[in-house]
């Protein structure tokens, strides 16, 4: 090989290794597999602040990473899950819930999608009493109509 050569390849490695990002892993030990599974539970029920759109065990934000300890930490200390919950909806807003709980701030996320289909039902049940209506209306026609149409009809097949 030759000396540019070697170059580029050189140059592509080092590119190669400057994009890779290594993710930070997790290492806190838990007193009792038990509190593990139930901070994992918490941490899966509780959305990232800064993601929106991932829990507290997907997320990579620096945020998430420091909620995560924090979960464990309480779990580790003995906190209930209601207390720990708590703590994150006052900390965060009732935002951080993946299931919001049912009061009154929430009741239109909650009932929104039934009176939404509700809604839905009420059009569908009015359209279609309106198309069948609409037919019947239509074979009532006045004598001269009659007359008219089938005067037509006698027209159309005359010129077949």
């Amino acid at each position: 090989m030759n000396m540019v050569t070697k170059l580029l390849i050189c140059l592509v490695s080092v590119l190669l290794a400057a994009s890779v990002m290594a993710t930070p892993v997790d290492t806190y030990e838990f007193k009792t597999t038990e509190n593990q599974q139930r901070a994992l539970s918490l941490a899966h029920q509780l959305r990232c602040p800064q993601c929106q759109n991932q829990n507290l065990v997907d997320s990579n934000s620096p945020v998430a990473q420091d909620l995560r300890l924090e979960v464990y930490k309480m779990v580790d200390n003995g906190k209930t899950d209601a207390e720990i919950i708590d703590f994150m909806t006052s900390r965060y807003g009732d935002f951080v819930l993946y299931k919001p709980k049912l009061d009154s701030k929430t009741y239109v996320l909650w009932l929104g999608p039934i009176g939404l289909l509700v809604f839905g039902l009420f059009i569908g049940f009015i359209f279609v009493r309106r198309q069948r209506i609409q037919p019947a209306e239509a074979d009532s026609l006045s004598p001269e109509q009659q007359a008219e149409l089938a005067a037509l009809l006698k027209e159309s097949k005359a010129n077949k």
